[in-house]
């Protein structure tokens, strides 16, 4: 049997984490030993859905007349559509209308965390809901002391040049207002933030924040996974200071790959990311800054160690198997075969 990862809108979604969470669900299916298509086949049992446009639904309702089981990933809540773009908030209650009706055609729905999964239930959603790490390609991500010399060649710093990156869309819900004043705050080190917006899209005054940011920020834009892996391994502290997340597949991506992480305190992390466990929190610009400044100055204890096992928890591998479970105990595919009984010829 085969599972059919609805593609449909990826183009626009693919340089995002729901464009990330789908290559995993490829990845990790294929680790799994499950085949997967990018089409309606006679075999395939059920369909994958991961975005709440208008085509999704014409797909769920496609799978509906083929008899199929709806997997819809519950990657949107009302709460991480705010402050994102022009006109988010004003929209914001008519979108979790809109995603509840989506996620209502799912026979099962599934979102990458307990928080997520709260959330998604509050709306009043009769269906199943599960959560499921989007998971990490531990395979690819992971630490090399080499990228650190690379990084700093590739944007012509010193070799000891102090670094710190963040990744997401240049939005306000990303954190970007406070990753340039953290900039400003700490002039002795550099701030890469990877990753672009169009700014049709976004405030103007993010637009104006970017412009007038401080000759200690670099805007690379969006960038290869090879380039984003060097800077996750070859960086001094990876600062996400998004306002609110379903998971975060690139603070997954940065524990992977060994580098100190400090993260505002919101509930998405709790009982997964601990203050002082796996990765350093903060609520404000000043606590920002003393973590930040510790990291740099290596005053607080090492936590990678840490978190690179709540990586490794989340790896393509362990993700397979967590969807493989819910795939049975929904139904959505037939029961796996007992193994055959072995038999020992006779010597």
């Amino acid at each position: 049997m085969r599972i059919y990862i609805y593609n449909g809108g990826e183009k626009l979604v693919g340089k995002s984490g729901v464009g990330q969470a789908i290559r995993h669900q490829r990845e990790c299916l294929r680790r799994s030993g499950i085949a997967t298509t990018d089409r309606w086949t006679r075999d395939a049992a059920a369909v994958h859905v991961n975005t709440v446009l208008p085509d999704s639904v014409l797909a769920a309702l496609g799978a509906r007349l083929r008899g199929r089981k709806v997997v819809w990933y519950g990657h949107s809540t009302m709460e991480d559509f705010r402050s994102s773009f022009k006109g988010s908030n004003a929209l914001a209650p008519l979108f979790k209308r809109w995603i509840t009706f989506c996620y209502g055609l799912g026979d099962v729905v599934l979102t990458p965390t307990e928080y997520s999964r709260r959330l998604i239930e509050s709306y009043g959603l009769k269906k199943p809901v599960y959560s499921i790490s989007n998971g990490v390609d531990t395979n690819f991500f992971h630490p090399d002391p080499a990228a650190r010399a690379a990084l700093r060649l590739r944007y012509g710093l010193r070799g000891d040049q102090k670094i710190v990156v963040s990744v997401g869309h240049t939005i306000a819900r990303k954190g970007l207002p406070e990753f340039l004043e953290l900039a400003r705050q700490i002039p002795g080190a550099v701030f890469i933030w990877f990753g672009w917006t169009s700014p049709k899209l976004i405030p103007q005054e993010i637009v104006h924040a970017m412009e007038d940011a401080p000759g200690n920020v670099i805007f690379p834009g969006y960038v290869g996974r090879e380039e984003l892996r060097e800077a996750y391994q070859g960086a001094d502290v990876f600062a996400f200071l998004s306002h609110e997340e379903t998971e975060g597949i690139v603070v997954l991506e940065a524990l992977a790959c060994g580098i100190p992480t400090v993260l505002r305190d919101i509930p998405v992390y709790e009982g997964w990311l601990e203050n002082g466990a796996q990765v350093y929190k903060a609520s404000d610009s000043a606590g920002f800054q003393e973590v930040v400044t510790g990291l740099l100055e290596k005053s607080l204890p090492d936590l990678t160690a840490a978190g690179r096992a709540v990586a490794a928890a989340r790896s393509l591998e362990q993700v397979g198997k967590r969807l493989q479970a819910i795939y049975l105990e929904e139904r959505v595919l037939p029961p796996l075969p007992a193994p055959l009984p072995q038999t020992h010829a006779r010597a």
